[in-house]
């Protein structure tokens, strides 16, 4: 099977810092991928190189059979890669329903304004935010924001989302109603790649994870096998105790 996703020993470097360091890994179709470390590991800044904010320093990344190194974030969306950024960006003088119909508007099927409000409507009804269609999005709760941002990275049309800690800063019901936001876009047949603090989360909700450590890949595999790998556990879950809790509860 060909991967969606390839990342062939990709670096970047900031200065004298080497943020992330010849890192390799696939992504498959119809999978949700985890991307976990210590705060600093690099995960966002390989999220930024990955869909274009940023260029690597060193390395190759491939995305549905199109080599998108270095390729402007205007032009990997038009390719299906959508993300969401920890914090939240939404257009705070546009209503709910004008913030998604951008995504759309810019995404990959590049729709005309007629066209791409009807496709955010329904993408409010998927994330729940339909009753808020017309509210300005300054006005929304954190959880709100979070569903608001995800609507717009949907809109889009992607093959592929990346979501960095969309259940930060949320309370358990809304953390619980958010999974499964993802699990559905999953259902969908949208791959989805995540960063995320919160274990019991990530854990219940990927077919594999990636640690990054200092810039570096310090483990992959399926979430068991993470949560039990002697290196995680020094490195970032700190307690065996504290891994075998995780695999309990999933």
């Amino acid at each position: 099977m060909t991967p969606l996703l390839e990342i062939r020993g990709v670096s970047k470097r900031f200065g004298g810092l080497l943020a992330v360091c010849s890192v390799s890994f696939i992504l498959n179709n119809g999978e949700i991928l985890g991307l976990i470390g210590p705060n600093g590991a690099g995960k966002t800044t390989l999220f930024n190189v990955v869909n274009g904010v940023q260029k690597c320093d060193g390395g190759s990344i491939t995305f549905d059979g199109h080599d998108i190194t270095g390729m402007s974030p205007q032009k990997v969306v038009r390719l299906g890669l959508a993300r969401t950024h920890q914090i939240v960006q939404p257009l705070t003088n546009m209503s709910v329903l004008e913030n998604v119909t951008v995504g759309a508007c810019f995404g990959r099927e590049h729709l005309g304004l007629h066209a791409a409000r009807a496709v955010a409507r329904e993408v409010l009804e998927q994330v729940g935010l339909q009753s808020r269609a017309s509210t300005l999005a300054r006005f929304l709760t954190i959880a709100g924001k979070k569903r608001l941002e995800v609507a717009r990275a949907l809109a889009a049309s992607p093959k592929l989302l990346l979501l960095d800690e969309v259940l930060a800063g949320l309370n358990p019901t809304e953390v619980d109603q958010m999974i499964e936001l993802v699990r559905s876009i999953r259902d969908r047949g949208i791959a989805v790649f995540m960063i995320e603090h919160l274990m019991q989360a990530v854990m219940s909700l990927s077919d594999r994870i990636v640690v990054l450590n200092f810039g570096q890949k310090l483990a992959e595999g399926r979430p068991e096998e993470v949560a039990n790998n002697p290196a995680v556990i020094e490195a970032y879950l700190g307690d065996a105790n504290i891994a075998e809790k995780l695999m309990e509860r999933n």
